[in-house]
């Protein structure tokens, strides 16, 4: 038995765990040495030879094997005078000082992030929003130097005319130009084209005064006939009255004889061909109404379309007596801060008749909600019926992001996209519907808001008055004029304004925002202003106003890019 219990001792003291832990006890200083626990004496020692160090269990060994040199070296398991643990130690300093340096600049980034105020908060009747740092982007287009297109709406100098002389003509067409200022520019744009399609002679439209502009301009108040006759002769015969021979001339306002109805809308070129020239041919004189959005783009020849935009962009100029106001507010608006500073122009869309035929909901009273659907009852009853179907809907055109954005809701995108309190900006707009309470939330924000009426005196406007379509092409002309121009819903004049900008240069920044991002955003009660003002900036890197490709039933008036425009 004792030469059996040697033999296994013997073994024990040979196998390759024993000799690893020998090796370690011996080079590592938090172990005892075999010096010391021989010290210790008697059986004892015997004992503690089989022991591990109460600083590094026995469990442990394997643990400290599998860690690498570097690690050991670290631990002073290895001794660090061998040239392996030296250089390890080093690269392990290196990648620690590495990382200590990443921690230290990430560190105010991320206790920023995690502090951040949520989206905004209300006080009385304010909206606070967090402050931001103005980029240097804001006043220009971002992605302007990746496009190089540039107008080419203007007849060439090589272009025969093919106008037919006044024994030639099919014959002269009579149209009334509805509605508002911008409805009316393009009433006359598809007015040109018509006459030029059915090589007919124009008779100069009449502004008609409808009920809800009641307005009784004429188109030599507003737009330098001679210039917009004289800039189309090698297109289209224009003449300034109805001819003297023609003796029925009120039969063109109330006789169905002389009028040619029932026109659909975005017709093609082909129907006035096929519909309306036989009956020009045949009377000699007709009038064409209701004449709105009667002439579509998409199913119109190219040259057709590239006349629209010669008329909108270069015929129909203002009075210069307009211009030179416009020239005034615009410059006023630049040197407000005593130096010369760029400036937004804002068109708010947010009047009793857009909030109502809208049919969305917007924050207020119950009283004030009563009073809106009295008035939409009361203005459109076909839609409103009974009332109970609209809530569902108004909830899902906010989702699409087909209700107007609220001054409020505006303010707080400007905001995110890093325009500061000090942004000088330009309000067209009518009477807003909640009257200074609505507006509070946009004039807090941004208190350097203005318009036309605050810019120039009551005697300087006194001229326009008299016309509600000249104050309205001031607006038109300022917005123009603007670095930025931001618009809140759809409408003649945005979608004008974005598409003479387009034409103009693309380095004129116009922002459309995205109306169903504010859906989304504003109904996460948990979304913080940093995420909700990255969303912001990411979605409308793409809706800053430059030149884009068509598409089937695209909109002429707001991308004139295909027809109108050329590489640079």
């Amino acid at each position: 038995m004792a030469e059996l219990r040697h033999s296994t001792a013997a073994r024990a003291s040979n196998s390759p765990a024993k000799r690893d832990s020998d090796a370690s006890a011996a080079s590592s200083p938090f172990l005892a040495s075999p010096s010391t626990r021989g010290s210790r004496g008697g059986d004892d020692g015997g004992k503690d030879s089989h022991r591990s160090s109460p600083l590094l269990p026995h469990h442990n060994h394997k643990r400290v094997h599998m860690l690498t040199s570097p690690f050991r070296s670290l631990l002073a398991l290895e001794d660090p005078r061998s040239p392996a643990a030296s250089t390890s130690y080093r690269i392990l300093l290196a990648l620690t000082a590495l990382l200590l340096a990443a921690g230290i600049f990430c560190a105010p980034l991320l206790w920023s992030r995690l502090n951040t105020p949520y989206l905004c908060h209300k006080e009385g009747i304010t909206l606070q929003c967090p402050e931001t740092r103005e980029p240097p982007s804001l006043w220009e287009n971002p992605r302007a130097a990746t496009t190089s297109w540039k107008p080419c709406a203007e007849r060439r100098s090589d272009e025969p005319s093919d106008v037919p002389s006044e024994k030639e003509t099919s014959g002269y067409i009579f149209i009334h130009a509805e509605g508002g200022l911008n409805q009316q520019r393009i009433a006359i744009c598809n007015a040109v084209a018509i006459a030029k399609t059915m090589s007919a002679t124009l008779i100069l439209p009449v502004l008609k005064q409808d009920q809800i502009w009641k307005d009784q301009t004429k188109f030599e108040d507003i737009f330098d006939v001679d210039h917009f006759i004289n800039y189309l002769k090698d297109d289209v015969r224009i003449v300034r009255d109805i001819p003297d021979w023609f003796t029925e001339k009120d039969e063109l306002f109330t006789s169905i004889k002389r009028t040619v109805k029932n026109i659909p809308k975005y017709a093609s070129a082909q129907f006035y061909i096929d519909n309306v020239l036989p009956r020009i041919k045949e009377k000699k004189i007709m009038s064409i109404k209701p004449f709105v959005d009667r002439l579509g783009y998409d199913n119109v020849p190219m040259e057709i379309n590239r006349l629209r935009c010669r008329v909108n962009y270069h015929a129909l100029k203002f009075l210069p007596h307009i211009e030179e106001m416009a020239d005034k507010l615009a410059a006023r608006m630049r040197n407000r801060t005593g130096s010369v500073n760029p400036y937004m122009a804002l068109h708010l869309r947010f009047e009793k008749g857009m909030v109502g035929l809208s049919f969305c909901d917007f924050a207020g009273t119950r009283e004030e909600k009563a009073m809106m659907a009295a008035y939409r009852q009361k203005e459109w009853p076909r839609r409103f019926k009974n009332g109970s179907h609209l809530w569902p809907l108004a909830l899902q055109k906010r989702k699409e992001g087909r209700c107007p954005l609220e001054p409020g809701e505006i303010a707080v995108i400007l905001r995110a996209l890093g325009y500061t309190g000090g942004t000088q900006t330009y309000v067209a707009s009518g009477q807003v519907y909640g009257g200074k309470n609505r507006m509070a939330p946009l004039r807090n924000m941004f208190p350097n808001l203005v318009t036309k009426e605050e810019l120039a005196s009551a005697e300087e406007l006194a001229p326009f008055r008299r016309h509600v379509t000249s104050l309205a092409a001031l607006d038109f002309l300022v917005c123009l004029r603007s670095d930025v121009f931001v618009m809140t819903h759809g409408g003649n004049f945005a979608k004008l304004i974005i598409g003479a900008r387009r034409y103009a240069g693309h380095r004129l920044k116009s922002v459309k925002p995205d109306k169903g991002l504010m859906s989304k955003s504003l109904g996460d009660p948990d979304m913080g202003w940093a995420s909700f003002a990255e969303d912001v900036v990411v979605t409308h890197r793409t809706r800053t106003g430059l030149p884009e490709p068509t598409f089937p039933s695209y909109d002429l008036w707001e991308n004139p890019l295909t027809p109108c425009m050329c590489r640079a």
